[in-house]
């Protein structure tokens, strides 16, 4: 909310001119009549001014613009390319809104986080987690992008900052296999014990993402999806990737053995979820083929279209408002986020 008080220029602060003046009146100055009937009459005049001032009018005005980053697809899940702001639509609760910005996001250098488990239940894919990331560094990054690195378990420790180095980033994890404890936690108060999976996701966002400004942001993830220690819970996950715009992908490792266990179904559906609500997708590492995959990932990331618009919804109520982009060709289908929380 923005306030704008409407005055003429060059007003000057009559209340510290009156009080300047009424400072001459100190005692012992012996003032004639004419010089106290001028006085009198300029600070009449001047708070005069000042009643007139201070009721000028004020107007306040909101800005509500909401932002989404999108891809299309074909019904064959082939990448469409080359639309334009007249080939798309939104509907925010059901109502149509006004497009005020479009563009496409064909050149925006990207800002990545890759979130590698290694809590126990992933401890028999840990070489191949490194195979797989080196294969998605060379097949996604390129030289004006940035990676940072981040291994948890029940800590959350960041292997690499930002960089463009395809070789720090492997190089960071190959340290974290030997000492896990000569890197900095993202949260030093994390839970003691267990899988801090949502709490990965939510501080990779909160702590390195919203500092990429300029950028095309993306969470990639290698693990399970299963959870047992986190502060922050899905829907704090889910949110705060919404809130910035960050589309997660997921890589899932399941051990088949394991795959029919409670906690094997939740970490699936966890990594559905998290991908379907921010405009992302999930893979399962072990039935498909991963280096297509990244491919996929790296096309998309390169073929996204952004729009915004001047929400008809004012108020900051903190309720999800479910928006709906669709395309005036009907055999075209949006992968995008939901929705947004109004905060």
């Amino acid at each position: 909310m923005r306030q704008i008080t409407r005055g003429k220029p060059g007003t000057v602060d009559l209340l510290h001119v009156n009080r300047s003046i009424l400072s001459l009146m100190r005692p012992g100055l012996l003032l004639n009549a004419p010089m106290v009937a001028l006085l009198l009459a300029f600070i009449s005049s001047t708070n005069a001014h000042t009643q007139q001032t201070e009721q000028a009018p004020i107007y306040t005005s909101e800005t509500h613009l909401i932002d989404f980053t999108f891809s299309v697809r074909k019904p064959d899940g082939t990448l469409v390319k080359g639309l334009t702001q007249s080939d798309f639509q939104i509907t925010e609760d059901g109502v149509t809104q006004k497009i005020s910005f479009f563009g496409s996001e064909q050149d925006l250098p990207l800002s990545l986080g890759l979130i590698v488990d290694a809590s126990d239940s992933q401890s028999k894919f840990i070489k191949r987690h490194s195979k797989d990331v080196e294969k998605f560094l060379r097949t996604v990054v390129g030289p004006r992008d940035e990676v940072f690195t981040i291994c948890f378990g029940n800590h959350l420790r960041l292997t690499n900052d930002s960089t463009s180095s395809i070789d720090a980033v492997l190089s960071g994890m190959k340290r974290y296999d030997k000492e896990i404890s000569g890197f900095p936690e993202l949260d030093p108060d994390g839970c003691v014990g267990g899988t801090a999976f949502y709490d990965a996701i939510y501080y990779s966002v909160l702590e390195k993402l919203t500092q990429a400004r300029g950028r095309r942001r993306a969470l990639i993830l290698f693990t399970d999806g299963e959870e047992n220690s986190s502060a922050h819970d899905l829907l704090d996950a889910i949110g705060i990737a919404q809130d910035t715009d960050t589309l997660i992908y997921a890589i899932r490792y399941t051990d088949q053995k394991e795959s029919k266990s409670a906690d094997a179904r939740k970490g699936k559906a966890a990594l559905h979820h998290l991908a379907a609500e921010t405009g992302g997708s999930d893979y399962d590492a072990l039935h498909e083929n991963v280096e297509r995959a990244f491919i996929q990932i790296a096309d998309e990331l390169r073929s996204l279209y952004s729009v915004a618009y001047h929400s008809t919804h004012h108020k900051h109520d903190g309720a999800f408002h479910k928006v709906v982009i669709t395309t005036t060709d009907s055999d075209l289908s949006v992968r995008a986020r939901t929705g947004y929380y109004a905060k």
